[in-house]
């Protein structure tokens, strides 16, 4: 008998590391990342609803001097504090600091002009992290090496982003080992290969947990004729050839893992004033660049009502509207191509997504179609 279970046990030992090695590893749930604003005074933090949010980033910390600068003290101290407290409700909730941003990205260059520069740059943010309670760092540098709004910019930048991501990992890091605690960093990059050239994402991203791309903007005031700003697909009618397709590829053949790609989501819709009614607007002549609104509004006020109608571009995975009588053309998000996009993270094995910007969308309709598609809880 003995003999028996000797024989025996080998072969249980050899069923249970069969067992083990072929049983599919669990998916992690993908992440979605809140971008709420402060920079317009007090956040409403209660409206926030965190159970279908994994990470909130607060938007934006200025650059002054070289350092990390809570441009609108007064308030912003308050919103963090108000932030760091909604993780009482839900601990696993994680809120960054967003540093940077359109309007206040012309001193990042200069913070990061030397080896000591950006050292003190990457403390000084993460003294902020460490004051306030908060889970780490996003940089939305708009842009290293190019002009963005009117910056101040170098051809260094390309290397210096990545030092600035090398010192606040290390930083981050140095915390970690103080608090035992889990600290994020991450960036809010331009979903274009222009920003890959003047960066150096495969080095970048050994530092970054998440590489949140801004698949939005592809269109803006400046285009003489309409298109999608935030489509999913491109189509062969769009003579600027974007889509958050062709971003999502472009930044893995730069090196970046699928597993920390994050998809931008719009809450918001862009729109023009076209020259004629021609095509519902798409893909035609622009007269001028009009107020669109985001999407709460754009659902209860303008889809399907007063005079606009929505059409859905098939090739392109995108909704719009069109005023016939005004001649006004919007594009937008909506539940659909938020859908679809939600299957494109999932089908790609992609970090998740994050959206611009909680306000935009006060009722919900697109978060909850995300929270949905991910399994957050309602």
């Amino acid at each position: 008998m003995k003999n028996k279970i000797l024989l025996i046990l080998p072969l249980l030992f050899c069923a249970v590391l069969i067992t083990t090695s072929f049983s599919p590893a669990k998916k992690k749930k993908p992440v979605v990342i809140a971008y709420v604003g402060g920079f317009r005074g007090l956040v409403s933090t209660d409206s926030i609803n965190i159970r279908r949010l994994s990470h909130i980033n607060y938007a934006f910390v200025d650059v002054k001097d070289n350092r990390a600068w809570l441009h609108n003290e007064a308030t912003d101290t308050i919103n963090l504090r108000k932030l760091s407290e909604l993780k009482l409700q839900k601990p696993d909730l994680s809120i960054l600091i967003s540093l940077g941003g359109w309007s206040w990205s012309k001193n990042f260059s200069d913070a990061v002009l030397t080896d000591t520069s950006t050292k003190n740059f990457a403390n000084s943010s993460i003294d902020i992290v460490a004051k306030y309670n908060l889970d780490g760092v996003d940089i939305d540098w708009e842009y290293p090496g190019m002009i963005g709004d009117n910056n101040k910019f170098r051809a260094e930048d390309k290397e210096h982003y990545t030092l600035l991501f090398k010192y606040l990992r290390e930083g981050l890091d140095s915390l970690n080992r103080i608090t035992h605690r889990k600290y994020f960093l991450t960036t809010a990059v331009g979903a274009s290969q222009s920003y890959i050239d003047h960066t150096e994402m495969d080095k970048v991203q050994q530092y970054a947990d998440y590489i949140n791309l801004m698949s939005y903007d592809y269109k803006g005031g400046r285009d003489t004729l309409s298109g999608h700003h935030t489509n999913l697909y491109t189509s062969p009618d769009d003579i600027s050839q974007e889509s958050a397709d062709k971003s999502m590829k472009a930044f893995i053949a730069a090196g970046v893992p699928p597993g920390k790609l994050v998809m931008g989501i719009a809450f918001y819709g862009k729109a023009w004033q076209m020259q004629s009614d021609d095509n519902n607007g798409l893909f035609r002549k622009t007269e001028k660049f009009v107020r669109g609104g985001g999407f709460t509004y754009l659902k209860d006020s303008l889809i399907n009502k007063n005079g606009f109608v929505r059409y859905w571009d098939d090739k392109s995975g995108a909704p719009y509207l069109f005023n016939k009588e005004k001649k006004i053309f919007i594009t937008y998000d909506d539940e659909k191509s938020v859908k679809d996009k939600c299957k494109y993270v999932k089908d790609h094995d992609l970090g998740g997504v994050m959206f611009w910007e909680y306000s935009s969308d006060k009722k919900e309709y697109l978060l909850k179609t995300i929270a949905d598609k991910f399994n957050y809880k309602k």
